[in-house]
């Protein structure tokens, strides 16, 4: 395989409602060996195909196992550096790379990334929250219900988002109902059950601390994304500082030096890159490398398709400070028509995947069933009329 080449790299979109799942293939000369990759990136679906697309230029004809400089030349030719549509591209394309690499060997993509670190990988649920009101009429209700129904799996570990709209500097009432959906979440999973509570970047430092004081009582996990991606790294370390509770942040960061940043001040003890943002593996595992030398552990974001799924189980089995895993269940029923091989989740841990490279088949008679459907984000406002996070 001496003369093996990339002769074609291409994207293709899935329907996934909130999103839509850009899935990339990289194909190579030699018959049947190509790989895939996962570079989803809210409601810029078609500006990351479209990015997957032009960097063909840079690398047909090129050697797929090249992968550190293949991720050098995607990174630094275009001479402007990183936005989340270019990193997710780069992303999505070294997942495909690493893909075809321990295809090509007959090794699970573990067995190239190091070896197994552990035996088994835990995955946490993402139960979310924000629109329990509108299905259940009731937020707290709908939360212990989707928690009930999360350690009913098996799952010993789920994520919330427990923090509503909130101003920069607000009053009693949104605590209260933090405090309300919290204790919902406890009662409903009990004291053992490890609750991770999503602030998504809807608060200010200020803000972010009197959340935090709310929450202590209920012993989260971690708190996450305490204040938006573009607040300086002393503003979360100033949370982080006040709190009992472990801070996690960087799903919105696409280099290992943002995340050094937060890692000086002692802002994180849980670094969340995204494999579909950051850079695919190879800026991941540089990213867990780091966090490592700072005592802090990895636990991927990842609310996103079967694909990126898969990819960071193999990081959770070969990375010594990987923590645990998100997992999106629930957002469309066809997830597990779409893909084959996935990996059962059992008592809520993976075993390690045994077939070469990712591990998983795209069924493209069942992805063409569901094309790319337009969508708008999400778009909060506060009373006032002024633009709120979501």
């Amino acid at each position: 395989m001496s003369t093996l080449k990339i002769s074609k790299v291409s994207a293709t979109l899935v329907n996934a409602k909130l999103r839509n799942w850009v899935f990339v293939r990289v194909e190579t000369t030699e018959a049947g060996l190509f790989g895939i990759g996962e570079a989803t990136l809210e409601w810029q679906p078609l500006a990351v195909a479209k990015r997957v697309e032009e960097f063909s230029a840079l690398l047909v004809g090129k050697d797929p196992r090249d992968i550190s400089r293949l991720w050098e030349t995607m990174f630094r030719y275009p001479f402007f550096r990183g936005g989340a549509v270019t990193m997710s591209a780069i992303s999505g394309i070294d997942q495909a790379l690493h893909d075809i690499q321990a295809k090509s060997l007959g090794i699970p993509l573990w067995r190239l990334l190091g070896g197994l670190a552990r035996d088994r990988v835990q995955m946490y649920d993402h139960v979310g929250g924000g629109d329990s009101a509108a299905v259940y009429g009731n937020l707290e209700e709908g939360i212990a219900e989707r928690v009930a129904a999360s350690k009913a799996d098996g799952f010993s570990a789920i994520k919330i988002l427990a923090v509503p709209k909130t101003r920069s500097i607000d009053g009693i009432a949104p605590l209260g109902e933090a405090e309300r959906v919290m204790h919902a979440a406890r009662e409903a999973g009990g004291p053992d059950m490890d609750i991770m509570v999503d602030f998504h970047g809807r608060t200010s430092a200020a803000m972010a601390i009197q959340y935090a004081k709310v929450l202590e009582p209920f012993h989260p996990f971690f708190i996450e994304e305490v204040v938006g991606p573009e607040i300086p790294a002393s503003e979360m370390a100033r949370v982080a500082h006040s709190t009992t509770i472990p801070v996690a942040a960087g799903e919105r960061l696409f280099h290992r030096r943002e995340f050094l940043s937060l890692l000086e001040v002692g802002a994180i003890s849980v670094a969340q890159p995204d494999v579909c943002h950051a850079g695919g593996i190879t800026e991941t595992m540089r990213i867990g490398a780091l966090a490592g030398t700072f005592g802090a552990s990895l636990a991927p974001h990842n609310p996103l398709g079967p694909i990126a799924t898969m990819v960071n189980i193999h990081i959770g089995f070969a990375l010594p400070n990987f923590l645990i895993q998100e997992v999106m269940r629930g957002d469309v029923p066809w997830r597990e028509d779409i893909v084959q091989g996935t990996i059962p989740i059992i008592d809520g841990f993976v075993s390690p995947p045994l077939k070469p490279g990712i591990g998983i088949e795209i069924d493209e008679r069942a992805a063409a069933m569901h094309p790319y459907v337009e969508s708008e984000p999400i778009q909060w406002t506060h009373a006032d009329g002024g633009v709120a996070e979501w």
